[in-house]
């Protein structure tokens, strides 16, 4: 899910775009949809929330929506369906310019010390291609994050980032969540101390659980020099900037 994150909502679509295909131009639909919130926040007090959902597209669509707990094994994330999150209505349908709200909440109680994950997934239904049309409908798939803050104490992240060297000049990044919550991760970059140029970097939103982990394999500079076999990292997260210099391990 991009840079730093924003607090208002977001908007997905696709911009119309054509290209040759046996001699007969080919367009690529889709729908204009507005989600706001962009992530979601229970708690042991506030077990629910709204969500509107805009339909900026002159077209009618349909959205089905589906809860999901969510967890993370070996750094890939898992999903499971779940009755412990409801969202209602299941499925809705959209008219041109217009916008709907649906609601969640949680069915069970909140952890005692740990933050709860779950997504709820907006899947677009296609409808039928209007006549004439030659081309691909693209489907739109979101995913929400929800998060439900624990019963107990403060919920709050705890990094552990670590860099080593992976074989065809690449390093291999870790990153521990040792707290009781998430931590988002938008960007960061590896530089040699005392330079102000990247060696090596990521860019796009990624999650790391509580109590997980999650690892990156990133192609390095090979011009770069690492002598002193320490590296710099600069990492933008929600949970603050990371401005540390660590040692760069062997595998």
């Amino acid at each position: 899910m991009n840079g730093r994150n924003s607090q208002g909502g977001r908007r997905f679509g696709a911009a119309l775009c054509a290209f040759a295909l046996f001699a007969l131009p080919l367009h690529v639909q889709a729908a204009d949809l507005g989600v706001e919130p962009i992530s979601i926040e229970l708690s042991p007090d506030q077990q629910t929330a709204a969500i509107k959902i805009t339909n900026g597209s002159d077209q009618p669509t349909s959205i089905q929506l589906q809860a999901v707990a969510w967890s993370q094994l070996d750094g890939k994330d898992v999903y499971t369906p779940t009755r412990e999150l409801l969202v209602a209505p299941p499925i809705i349908t959209l008219a041109p310019n217009s916008e709907q709200i649906i609601r969640t909440a949680l069915r069970r109680q909140a952890d005692p010390v740990n933050e709860l994950a779950y997504r709820i997934f907006l899947q677009e239904l296609p409808a039928p291609p209007p006549p004439g049309f030659r081309g691909l409908q693209v489907a739109l798939r979101i995913g929400l994050p929800v998060f439900v803050k624990p019963q107990q104490g403060k919920a709050v992240p705890k990094m552990l980032w670590s860099v080593a060297r992976a074989p065809e000049n690449s390093l291999k990044v870790t990153l521990q969540n040792q707290g009781n919550a998430h931590v988002q991760v938008s960007d960061f970059a590896f530089y040699v101390p005392g330079s102000d140029r990247p060696i090596a970097g990521e860019s796009g939103s990624s999650y790391a659980l509580a109590g997980q982990t999650r690892t990156w394999l990133l192609k390095a500079d090979a011009s770069a020099k690492t002598a002193g076999g320490r590296l710099r990292l600069k990492a933008y997260t929600d949970a603050g900037e990371v401005d540390v210099e660590l040692g760069l391990g062997t595998p």
